[in-house]
């Protein structure tokens, strides 16, 4: 029976999660809100999961520690593969959709976020010749008494550590990521996201794994648009 309990209170926690509030993680609220200081991660200060707080160690270049975790255990990070880091810093713990993709067995982890692969293989060309020591971010570190991260292995470039940005993006971060078939129904951590999150977040898209045809023309459709858009704000401003 306290089986039964905690496996059914657990699936209640994982839904609500999902539908209507943020990641259980140590520094996610507990709904999504407007955060218009933010220092970082502003892609999403219209409604964020994140406080204010959280950014400001990612506001300044370049970033030593996020928490508990370095980000320099093999030397500091390129300006550029930095960047594409905190991007995917800024979504997991900001995000208001991220609970869209919560782990089945972890209400603080995401599974299977669908990424552009131009995102991944710009995210590699970024980082492939900075120094990592950890397959795994979320697994591989050695953690002291202390909290914090060490490593456990030599340090060597990404490009010897991945093979490419698809490598990349589906093991860097265990399981929370894969690498979209799709061109446009997927995140590429920018301003782009608001279309491919409108389909991706379809009921639809819920309950099939599979691309629609359908909502993939429509997506691409509202990407044109949308690039459309930026390029007349771009005329009108020089």
């Amino acid at each position: 029976m306290l089986r039964f309990v905690v496996t059914l209170f657990a699936v209640i926690t994982s839904s609500t999660c999902q539908k209507y509030g943020c990641l259980e993680g140590d520094t996610h609220k507990l709904k999504p809100s407007r955060e218009p200081n933010m220092h970082e991660c502003t892609l999403y200060s219209k409604s964020s999961c994140c406080y204010v707080d959280f950014t400001e160690q990612l506001a300044h270049s370049p970033v030593i520690k996020v928490n508990n975790s370095y980000w320099n255990r093999c030397g500091q990070l390129s300006k550029s593969c930095e960047d594409f880091t905190k991007k995917i810093e800024c979504f997991y713990r900001c995000s208001p959709h991220a609970a869209h993709w919560i782990h089945p067995n972890d209400t603080a982890a995401i599974r299977s976020v669908p990424l552009c692969q131009s995102f991944c293989d710009d995210w590699y060309e970024a980082c492939k010749d900075d120094s990592i020591c950890v397959h795994n971010w979320l697994t591989d570190w050695e953690w002291d008494e202390s909290g914090e991260n060490r490593c456990k292995n030599k340090c060597i470039p990404y490009s010897e550590m991945y093979a490419n940005g698809t490598d990349m993006c589906q093991n860097m971060w265990g399981e929370s990521f894969k690498v979209s078939e799709s061109s446009c129904l997927c995140l590429q951590m920018n301003k782009k996201d608001m279309m491919a999150i409108k389909y991706l977040l379809s009921e639809s898209s819920e309950e099939s794994s599979s691309i629609s045809s359908s909502e993939e023309h429509a997506c691409q459709k509202k990407l044109l648009k949308f690039e459309k858009l930026r390029g007349e704000e771009g005329e009108q401003t020089r």
